[in-house]
């Protein structure tokens, strides 16, 4: 007996679904099935994967949807009358179910449209079709009337059978009598089912129209019913054993065989065989693995080749004063594979969007990925490496042996990523330009973490458990492999049966989709309107920008140009720092210009001195420069390149060989113009590429492809490249003994080995920040500091930085600051905009009238002067403990008790200026006069507290300054002298600071126990007092509070923590 399912849920029918694809696919060919259909809640998340994984596995895949219609228009955003009760229903209940499926092409191009109207046009709660698209847009759909949510359905279970008749006619007349079904399901415990099969029955009876059976698949096997109710418990956030929530379990929705689904519908047998009928009818072939590449509108419609070559003569003697015949054959070596490979417009279209962003200043990357190796990209500036120079390859970035779409990812300034994006969506149009999704999945701890509360287990107990997984960077990629690994994680599943239950639902839940997202830079220009070749939706960050609905990898299957736009922070503070050397020394600094070989430059990398500097900021970076002492560019570019995890443990060796303490061996002479420049250590992929060119008689594009192949691991491909490889050094006259030995070199080099071309661009990336630092430091530390802002932490780390390098940082001023951080002589000044509960407009309208009529000479003429409405109590008070006063020598305790006063006279100001009182010499005819009493002066400590308080870090001062006898006294150990420690340390130790949160909670015991947080000026850590240490101490757990409190560390996962065992108050 054969049947096809036809209305089938996968995981993206998000928190709802169970099965993955594959879970699905595997089900349907164990059951025999011929062919199967997807239909996701309201989008086409899975379908072309569901597509090309089940023509893989032999089975027919029906392309479809589960669509949301609106009860009227998909436009209305109302509650929704119900006639039955005469009230309004809840607005996300405002559409029924209908399923559709594709016929052919024409089907599938309209339910692109279709499901893109529905969330582009049509989303609120879910996205929703109506049937003034539907009758647009249903050519080439077969539409089945839906699971019990169909309007059908609910008309008959609502015993409205004259309205349900009328809307199966209504959706006749849309899809015409073969393409329009009535779908009946055997749902034996929900009792409105059975009513409606009843009326549905009766109504294609007497309309004639046919009927299938469908299953409603949310999982694929029966065993899986209890995961998907944990899952619909994680979407509602419920326990399972919470009553009147959300479940399925009254019903089995997993996929049966062909017999199971027969035995339920003896009575009526045509609606199994008219499944089959349909799989039959439906034939939708997707065009995959083409190119479909915009073309670039050229001047003239010139040829988009000829135009290109234009463009490179031109570039070619801007770059080059003597231009080599090394380089003349290199650029035409590459415009042969350009014109052959057809992608002459890709490279226009990448070059016109970088001269466009350094046109208006936007600062551009010089490079990143494997781009850089390519002589045309440099000439046509869209990078700024010199791949000769470099000594970089083509055929790394571009085979033409394997030809598939180039890959140029560009690196902008951060903050002005946007205009890129914003210009080429411009230039395309808005309907070909989109940014891509991406699907965030449970990991393995949070699969667990998940199944845990839904559970109803302890957040403790899922923690601990949760911890055992090894975390990432790991080759531990599931939590299947972890279980084998981890031998307490094992143990714990035997003998402990809520880690069983736990572990065996986290599974199941894991590498499930739980919420859709957007790829951090990928963007796509199409050809033709994008809803002729994908679905469309809203990002749900931000709902102005339109997302595709199938993740990168479909995307690239479907052939679409994908561009990575990257904001690169460390470009916008290059960019900030240019600006400011300007504005201070009148100096316009080419950063492109500046030298490789900068003394004061390597001084700063020498030195470890690289807090701030791209590529070089970590501690373990900054050890090994100190110990590596770089003295050409070669060792920034190895450092880029080594220090990641694996590569890291050759640095000793490169550092000894550099120096002379350890010898360069090399297997053979011909490596050493190959290993020469990194002392016979294999650190880039374009090395291995290399010794098979010159040691092998390999071409550079077998080469790559030789790369490619040891990176895969696949056994069949390594046999046929060493025996390719070996005896062409044979052939070359190498030994087959050395030759074999120079084979061993190359699977290390899929571990280890790295792009060069990538590394050189990073490498001068974080040069320049060097050579920045070296020169312009307050300059630099300022671009860095407003890059920075919004994290206090960090900015109080490097007002540290700053320090050590005579930088002082000054609170802010009303007559220094500016918006943000800005240099200021030797110094660098806090900007306005960093005080809280002031405000941008009130800070831009303080700074704009100080510019047009200088600066303040006084409270009272600050506030004659500042009349945005803005300018309040809250403000006002905020600027005061701020201190932005104080340079008028008033005390802030004295603004503060006058406040009623000042805000009286303010508004005095404010009034004048609105009803224009003023003579003809300009004179204020409502003369007020500021009258503040005397009052006592603000104690230090409280005015620190409120530097804390509103700018989030202690300036002027550290409340423990005034304490250094006490703290001697008690030993006290520096919190981040204390994080340096071993984390297997378990010495008492003394810390002094200020509480700054306090997090108290009881235990299950019922037991109280807190978690504060610790800071003192350099540093801070989590304190965890456990019930007796609590009840001895308990008064000190306030904010702001200073105390000195001992106790032990304790490190999971590398977070230390700070177990406290005593503490007392600093007075």
């Amino acid at each position: 007996m054969k049947f096809v399912h036809l209305h089938t849920h996968s995981h993206y029918s998000l928190l709802d679904g169970l099965a993955k694809i594959d879970d699905l696919i595997d089900r349907a060919k164990e059951l025999g099935m011929e062919a199967l259909a997807l239909t996701d809640h309201g989008n086409l998340y899975g379908a072309v994967e569901f597509y090309v994984k089940a023509k893989k596995a032999g089975i027919k895949p029906l392309l479809g949807l589960e669509a949301y219609v609106a009860k009227g228009s998909r436009l209305d955003r109302q509650l929704v009358k119900d006639e039955s009760t005469g009230t309004g229903k809840k607005a996300k209940e405002n559409y029924n179910h209908l399923t559709l499926i594709c016929e052919n092409e024409t089907g599938w191009k309209n339910l692109l449209k279709l499901s893109s109207s529905s969330h582009l046009e049509g989303f609120y709660y879910k996205p929703r079709i109506d049937r003034e698209i539907l009758n647009q847009w249903h050519e080439g759909l077969i539409a089945l009337s839906g699971c019990l949510g169909g309007e059908i359905a609910q008309f008959c279970v609502q015993g409205r059978m004259e309205e349900a008749e009328a809307t199966a006619r209504e959706y006749l007349s849309i899809f015409g009598k073969d393409n329009f079904f009535i779908e009946i399901w055997h749902l034996p415990h929900i009792p409105d089912a059975a009513i409606a099969v009843k009326g549905l029955k009766e109504i294609a009876k007497k309309l004639n129209i046919p009927m299938v059976a469908t299953k409603d698949i949310h999982y694929a096997r029966p065993e899986d019913a209890q995961y998907q109710d944990i899952l619909l418990a994680v979407q509602t956030g419920n326990t399972v054993n919470d009553a009147n929530r959300m479940s399925m379990m009254d019903e089995n929705y997993a996929m049966n065989s062909a017999e199971e689904m027969a035995s339920w519908f003896p009575d009526v047998p045509e609606v199994i065989e008219n499944t089959n009928k349909i799989a039959e009818r439906c034939n939708v072939t997707l065009e995959l693995d083409v190119v479909r590449l915009p073309k670039f509108e050229t001047p003239g419609g010139m040829d988009s080749m000829d135009y290109l070559e234009k463009l490179i003569r031109e570039g070619l003697s801007s770059r080059y004063k003597e231009i080599t015949q090394e380089v003349t054959d290199r650029m035409e070596y590459e415009i042969g594979v350009i014109r052959n490979t057809g992608y002459a417009d890709y490279f226009l279209i990448v070059q016109d969007y970088i001269k466009w962003s350094r046109d208006h200043g936007v600062v551009v990357g010089p490079g990143r990925g494997s781009a850089a190796g390519s002589l045309v990209a440099y000439v046509l500036t869209i990078t700024d490496v010199d791949p000769i120079k470099y000594d970089l390859l083509f055929e790394r970035f571009l085979n033409p042996d394997r030809i598939q779409m180039p890959d140029i990812d560009i690196d902008f300034a951060d903050t002005r990523r946007d205009e890129v994006v914003n210009y080429v969506r411009e230039k395309y149009g808005a309907d070909r330009v989109a940014q891509i999704i991406t699907f965030g999945t449970m990991a393995a701890r949070a699969a667990i973490r998940d199944a845990g509360r839904a559970l109803g287990l302890s957040y403790g107990f899922c923690d601990q458990v949760a911890k055992l997984v090894p975390a990432p960077p790991t080759p531990v990629k599931s939590l299947k492999q972890a279980m084998e690994v981890v031998e307490e994680l094992r143990t714990m599943y035997v003998t402990n049966p809520d880690a069983k239950k736990l572990l065996d639902a986290a599974q199941k839940l894991e590498g499930v989709a739980r919420h859709a997202s957007v790829h951090a830079c990928g963007i796509i220009i199409s050809a033709e309107p994008l809803t002729d070749v994908v679905a469309l939706q809203r990002s749900p960050q931000n709902e102005n920008s339109v997302i595709t609905q199938f993740e990168q990898g479909i995307i690239e299957k479907l052939g679409l140009l994908k561009m990575d736009f990257l904001g690169l922070r460390n470009l916008t503070i290059i960019e900030e720092a240019l600006r400011l050397v300007k504005e201070s020394t009148g100096e316009l600094l080419n950063i492109s210009d500046i030298s490789l070989e900068d003394p004061k430059t390597f001084e700063v990398l020498q030195n470890g001195d690289t807090v701030g500097v791209f590529q070089f900021e970590s501690s373990g970076m900054r050890r090994y420069l100190k110990e590596l002492r770089p003295t050409e560019f070669e060792d920034v570019v190895a450092m880029v390149a080594l220090y990641r995890p694996g590569p890291m443990e050759l640095i000793p060796d490169y550092i000894n060989r550099k120096y002379g303490r350890e010898e360069v061996k090399l297997l053979h002479p011909m490596l050493k113009p190959i290993l020469g420049k990194t002392y016979g250590i294999g650190i880039y992929q374009e090395q291995m590429m290399r010794i098979a060119r010159d040691l092998a008689g390999y071409t550079l594009a077998e080469a790559d492809t030789l790369r490619k192949a040891i990176g895969k691991k696949i056994q069949s491909l390594l046999d046929e490249q060493e025996g390719k490889l070996i005896n062409g050094m044979i052939a070359n006259g190498i030994n087959e003994k050395v030759a074999r030995k120079i084979w061993e070199l190359f699977p290390p080099f899929a571990k280890y080995g790295f792009n060069r071309s990538h590394s050189v661009c990073y490498g001068l990336i974080g040069y320049q920040t060097a050579y920045l630092k070296a020169h312009y430091p307050i300059e630099f530390m300022t671009a860095l500091f407003n890059s920075e802002s919004d994290d206090v932490e960090r900015i109080a780390f490097l007002i540290d930085e700053a320090k050590k390098h005579s930088i002082t940082v000054s609170p802010p001023d009303i007559n220094e600051s500016a918006v943000n951080f800005a240099p200021q002589g030797k110094m660098i000044r806090f900007g306005l905009a960093a005080i809280k509960n002031v405000g941008t407009a009130v800070v831009e309208a303080i700074i704009a009238e100080r510019k047009e009529n200088g600066p303040y000479e006084g409270l009272e003429d600050f506030l004659a002067r500042v009349k945005h409405k803005d300018v309040n109590k809250k403000s006002i008070e905020s600027l005061t403990k701020a201190g932005v006063f104080d340079s008028f020598k008033i005390e802030r305790g004295q603004v503060l008790a006058n406040m009623d006063e000042i805000l009286r006279y303010s508004q005095t100001m404010k009034k004048n200026e609105t009803s224009n009182q003023t003579n003809l010499f300009g004179t204020v005819y409502s003369k007020s006069v500021l009258n503040l009493r005397e009052a006592p002066p603000i104690a230090k400590k409280d005015k620190l507290n409120w530097e804390k308080e509103l700018l989030g870090l202690y300036i002027s001062d550290h409340p423990l300054s005034e304490h250094k006898a006490q703290l001697m006294q008690y030993k006290v150990k520096g919190i981040k002298e204390l994080l340096a420690l071993d984390q297997k340390d378990q010495n008492k130790h003394r810390i002094a600071g200020v509480v700054t949160s306090i997090k108290k909670i009881t235990t299950k015991s019922g037991k109280p126990m807190a978690f504060a947080r610790i800071e003192d000026a350099n540093e801070s850590i989590e304190a965890i007092v456990f019930t007796e240490t609590l009840a001895r101490t308990q008064n000190l757990w306030c904010e702001n509070k200073l105390i000195v409190a001992e106790g032990k560390l304790s490190a999971k996962d590398s977070d230390m923590k700070f177990i406290c065992e005593g503490a007392v108050e600093l007075v």
